[in-house]
């Protein structure tokens, strides 16, 4: 959260590799009927305002701040996302695309990295990340502290994954793409 995912996920695209944005995906299950249906039923109808969209600030309130509430949107939304996925990925594999990126938190804490051939990790300090956070979502820091409790810290992410880029406003972010993009392409054409 505020490392930087979707600025190095756009630096990836200028590369022709296609994205998914995982994030964006689950915003749109939010309005599938039978998804909505659940949410009220385990969440009371006030989950959606009155004009049906999801009330977030309420949701995020509940899943940052109850492991209960936090599981049942995962069992909720996670499997219909990774069956959207599947299907993205199997159309880019159809268009002969080298490798594609799933863009997300929570890979690790949630055990799905089994899904992925190669972990990247956009990692930058804490106090960067809680400033970029504030900037770009107006949160309070306890909110910010809310979410972030929900992720692991990096240090046990570190020894996890396949690939690191530092977005740390002094390194360069364009290199590092292009060495992890380089080894995925030349990977791939190994197989």
């Amino acid at each position: 959260m505020g490392s930087g995912k979707s600025l190095v996920c756009s630096l990836f695209e200028q590369l022709d590799v296609p994205v998914f944005y995982a994030d964006d995906e689950a915003k749109k299950l939010y309005n599938e009927p039978q998804l909505i249906l659940r949410m009220k039923k385990q969440f009371g109808k006030s989950i959606y305002l009155s004009n049906g969209k999801l009330n977030k600030k309420k949701l995020s309130r509940l899943i940052f701040n109850d492991e209960l509430s936090m599981q049942f949107i995962r069992d909720l939304i996670y499997p219909e996302l990774h069956k959207k996925f599947d299907e993205w990925a199997a159309e880019k594999a159809l268009q002969h695309c080298k490798y594609v990126l799933y863009e997300a938190a929570l890979i690790l804490e949630n055990g799905f990295q089994k899904q992925f051939d190669q972990l990247i990790l956009v990692s930058a300090d804490e106090r960067l990340r809680m400033e970029r956070i504030k900037e770009r979502d107006k949160l309070s820091e306890k909110a910010i502290r809310a979410r972030m409790n929900s992720q692991w810290p990096e240090e046990k992410k570190l020894g996890l994954v396949d690939f690191v880029i530092v977005n740390d406003g002094k390194q360069m972010l364009i290199p590092q793409v292009m060495a992890i993009h380089k080894a995925l392409v030349f990977a791939g054409a190994l197989e």
